[in-house]
């Protein structure tokens, strides 16, 4: 079997909905978390926009209840296949990480591409990152179609 690279691995797969999983080193615990990638065209944009997945509801929901309803989405196994457990997305916190930075992880064996998450949950992402008073405009304004 012929192994590809990692550059090419995630060069070749990097799309709106591409899932990763990986530890996050900004993160307390140094266990690794789903992250899906929100950005329209993460080939055209110097960084890619990802928003994380918790299995802790009940925690996000008390540390978000001031924000706005629709920037926490909830996502179940039925929606997602690759989620195992319903999970919610805090769309109030955007991760950034350039290409280089995903090709080191998968080189040291750190991250896992995961299957495709279906463009209508995607765009429930996006609006809850667009509508999220703690996102810099800048970051809303490459989430803008």
């Amino acid at each position: 079997m012929i192994e590809i690279p990692p550059e090419i691995r995630i060069k070749a797969t990097i799309r709106l909905g591409s899932v990763y999983y990986f530890p996050e080193e900004s993160f307390k615990s140094s266990e690794p978390h789903y992250f899906i990638a929100i950005n329209t065209d993460p080939h055209r944009d110097t960084v890619i926009l990802l928003v994380c997945a918790s299995s802790q509801i009940d925690n996000v929901r008390r540390y978000r209840n001031t924000c706005p309803s629709e920037t926490i989405v909830e996502i179940t196994p039925a929606q997602y296949a690759g989620f195992k457990v319903n999970s919610i997305i805090d769309c109030n916190n955007v991760i950034e990480k350039s290409i280089d930075q995903l090709i080191e992880k998968l080189e040291q064996n750190k991250l896992k591409i995961k299957e495709e998450m279906d463009a209508s949950l995607v765009q429930k992402l996006r609006e809850g990152a667009i509508r999220s008073p703690l996102i810099e405009r800048r970051i809303k304004e490459l989430l803008k179609d």
